[in-house]
């Protein structure tokens, strides 16, 4: 009988006690590129420079190999804070043409507050 008690107890109060009190962690998925790293994006460069310069891309496409896709999002308590993507395509080794989809961020963000307030 006990046991019944007390299981019924949490059932009822655990979702009360587990509201409070508990920190939401920032979520950061993806590439962050600033503006820096595009800058140094050239038409013409290589696989392997792009790769030095702005790391493996997040999206690995089997169906489009000469494609790659470099996506960043920010959530804070849930919420979508930020997102950018850049798409390169290839011609070969070589790029020959980028799609920019977000403004880029100026430096990796260091707290979430500051830049929700700005």
């Amino acid at each position: 009988m006990r046991i019944k008690i007390i299981l019924l107890a949490l059932v009822l109060f655990a979702p009360l006690l587990s509201s409070c009190g508990i920190y939401k962690m920032d979520i950061r998925q993806g590439n962050l590129v600033t503006q820096d790293m595009r800058d140094k994006l050239k038409l013409g460069m290589t696989k392997q420079q792009v790769r030095y310069v702005l790391g493996t891309p997040m999206i690995h496409d089997a169906f489009h190999g000469n494609r790659w896709d470099y996506v960043y999002r920010l959530e804070h308590n849930r919420k979508l804070v930020e997102q950018q993507g850049l798409t390169l395509y290839f011609e070969g080794d070589n790029l020959v043409r980028i799609v920019d989809d977000n403004p880029p961020v100026e430096t990796a963000p260091t707290k979430v507050e500051e830049q929700v307030k700005g």
